[in-house]
């Protein structure tokens, strides 16, 4: 168990947290939330010994294995992305080497082979347990989940993109299986489908994971507990993301009361100090309500108004109702269609949402838009009238660091925006009193999202194109996006991974997968996550537990046959012969559920052999369709091979006490 006790953290005279306590046991999984510069990476880096900390200590078993994923990368890639992903199992590979040698010893005379023998079995053991022998076949089925096609996981991973080197990363992670999984914004550079597959891989990992998350879905879905870092100190909330807002909601409520009902005591001890300060028979009685009051610690009520702003757009000029149209439009690059028969209308104030997986053709379709790329065949035009703005990941990349805040933003959209205050406008993204005089440069990743976020949309123009716009946004920033989407009076096109803000700000959905462009008249709740429906209601899913539970009952009720009797002396009670023959009714009853559970086990097992063999073929993988119904295949009969595995333990175990009691 790793366990953060008492972790306090102050930068010069600002004090980031204090007094921040949690364990992360075998298997949980917990969710570190709070604004941008509250300190969530810094609990990380302490928990990973990169960081220390002013006060407190964190704890963990010897030979504890941490697996991080960070926000950015620092290293130099040397081979493919296969190659980085498989050798970034470690423990696997010195396994391997081990076996080699051990099987060398064993061939060698004068060696004790016992002794020999009996380390090869712990050896194989655990490389078995880490998947040693189908390693590149699992890192093969991760970078499918993943969103790799076969042809780019034997390209050099240092020729791809950011976004891809961080997949490559966090493929590499799953793969080594640490005891503790630690992730920073791990959905950043994800699409909607590898979202979904990572929650679905997440949801059953073995081991115990803390990461930090913007996306609530993500959150509801992975964690099982909530740790809010906020107002300089940390809060343990047990459930997902939504039983965390109604469980600070009624905590938040009870401070207030416990605040009102300590303000109530604090007045009359002032009022009887008042009254009997100068009596000389209450001296003494004064003097003790004096001391209690300086000794005493006031309940603070945090001040959550600040986590949700408002805002107000002024009209943008008026475009004509077709804001965008393509007709029949054929897409790409050098000749080589991305998109085909692409046919889309975009009405003026619409908020649509663009959906689809990473390389389909979202940012090709945004070009044509945008008018910085020709259709090749058929006709991309904007309505007249209309007059769009852009706000692209690298847009923070163009902020002036050595700026303070108003500087920056004064710099980029003028004195006084629209008649408007600046320091409104900016406070309306959060950017409040000091706030605004704080360097660019010192701002978090989330706040110069926010202030880009700011500079877009001061001025609004009447088409808004926002692709992944909440990447590095912590949660309140993400509710000032979405708060400032939901009243914007432009048309929004919305390219996002964020299922939530697609939800709660988008009317319609645009996907872009298999070089199609399918406009949805009808907001369906599917299509956001095209890859969880095949996973959970696939053969050997909940219904297959189902059918997993019913094949215990009846092996249960298969052994009710009467056992022949036991019975040793004849001299014996009746009733005593009676309870030693219900007892070995039990036995028997409990070794046929032992052998029928262990067969089921074993051939679970030869099943997931299978399919990893299958995975293993490299043609496998030119067939997106059949892949990613070999990974779901695989996904559902490694979930029933250890639900079936944890059976027979237990049953194993059953046997094993009734016997003794026997």
């Amino acid at each position: 168990m790793l366990t953060v006790s008492g972790l306090s953290k102050s930068h010069g005279a600002r004090t980031l947290f204090s007094d921040v306590t949690f364990r992360l046991s075998p298997g949980r999984r917990i969710a570190l939330v709070g604004a941008n510069g509250a300190g969530k990476t810094t609990i990380l880096e302490i928990v990973l010994g990169l960081q220390e900390a002013d006060t407190g200590d964190v704890s963990r078993p010897k030979d504890y294995r941490l697996g991080y994923l960070p926000q950015e990368l620092m290293e130099a890639w040397t081979g493919s992305v296969l190659d980085e992903v498989v050798g970034g199992a470690d423990e696997v590979r010195q396994l391997e080497v081990e076996l080699r040698q051990l099987e060398q010893r064993m061939t060698d005379s004068g060696v004790d082979n016992e002794q020999v023998f009996e380390r090869y079995g712990e050896v194989q053991a655990r490389y078995e347990a880490l998947g040693g022998y189908q390693l590149e076949a699992e890192a093969k089925r991760i970078l499918g989940g993943l969103g790799f096609a076969a042809a780019d996981m034997e390209r050099p991973l240092k020729e791809m993109s950011g976004g891809w080197q961080m997949r490559a990363v966090l493929a590499r992670l799953l793969l080594q299986r640490p005891d503790v999984l630690i992730l920073d914004e791990p959905t950043n550079h994800l699409d909607v489908d590898s979202v979904a597959w990572l929650e679905q891989h997440l949801a059953t990992w073995p081991g115990s994971i803390l990461f930090v998350s913007h996306d609530r879905d993500f959150i509801d879905t992975v964690a099982e507990r909530v740790v809010e870092l906020a107002w300089g100190t940390a809060s343990e909330y047990i459930g997902g993301f939504a039983e965390f807002v109604v469980a600070r909601e009624e905590r938040l409520a009870s401070l207030e009361a416990a605040a009102g009902r300590q303000a109530k005591e604090i007045a009359r001890v002032e009022r009887f100090v008042e009254r009997f300060r100068y009596k000389a028979t209450k001296s003494r009685q004064v003097q003790s309500r004096i001391k209690t009051l300086e000794k005493l610690e006031r309940i603070e009520v945090p001040k959550v108004q600040n986590l949700k702003l408002r805002f107000g757009f002024p009209e943008p000029p008026r475009s004509s109702r077709l804001v965008v149209e393509i007709s029949d439009a054929t897409i790409g690059y050098d000749g080589s269609p991305v998109l085909e028969g692409i046919d889309l209308v975009v009405e003026r104030g619409q908020k649509l949402a663009l959906v689809g997986p990473n390389g389909a053709g979202k940012s090709t379709l945004l070009k044509v838009i945008m008018g910085q790329l020709d259709p090749m065949t058929g006709t991309a035009k904007l309505g007249a009238n209309v007059d769009l703005a852009y706000f692209a990941q690298h847009q923070v990349d163009a902020l002036d660091l050595s700026r303070t805040v108003e500087q920056e933003f004064r710099h980029k959209v003028g004195a006084q925006p629209k008649n408007r205050n600046l320091r409104t406008v900016l406070g309306s993204f959060g950017f409040s009193g000091d706030a605004v005089d704080r360097l660019v440069g010192d701002l978090s990743g989330g706040e110069r999202t926010r202030l880009a976020l700011a500079e877009i949309m001061c001025n609004p123009v009447n088409l808004l194109i926002l692709d992944e716009p909440t990447n590095h946004l912590d949660l309140p920033s993400c509710d000032v996006l979405e708060d400032a989407l939901k009243v914007y009076p432009g048309t929004v096109l919305l390219v996002s991974h964020d299922r939530y803000l697609i939800r709660n700000t988008a009317e319609q959905l645009v996907t872009v997968r298999d070089g199609k462009v399918v406009h949805h008249d009808d907001f369906d709740e599917s299509i956001l996550t095209p890859g969880a429906a095949s996973v959970t209601s696939a053969p050997g899913s909940s219904r297959r537990n189902d059918s997993g539970d019913r094949d215990v009952r009846s092996a249960d009720r298969s052994g009710s046959e009467s056992p022949g009797g036991r019975a040793k002396q004849k001299a014996r009670k009746r009733s005593e012969a009676e309870q030693r023959n219900s007892k070995s009714r039990d036995t028997r009853d409990l070794r046929k559920k032992v052998g029928k559970l262990e067969r089921q086990a074993t051939e679970a097992e030869k099943a997931v052999g299978e399919l990893e063999r299958r995975l293993a073929d490299p043609d496998v993988y030119d067939d997106k369709d059949l892949m990613g119904k070999l990974i779901d295949q695989h996904e559902v009969a490694k979930k029933r091979a250890g639900r079936l595995i944890a059976a027979w333990e237990a049953a194993s175990t059953e046997l094993e006490a009734a016997d003794s009691r026997a």
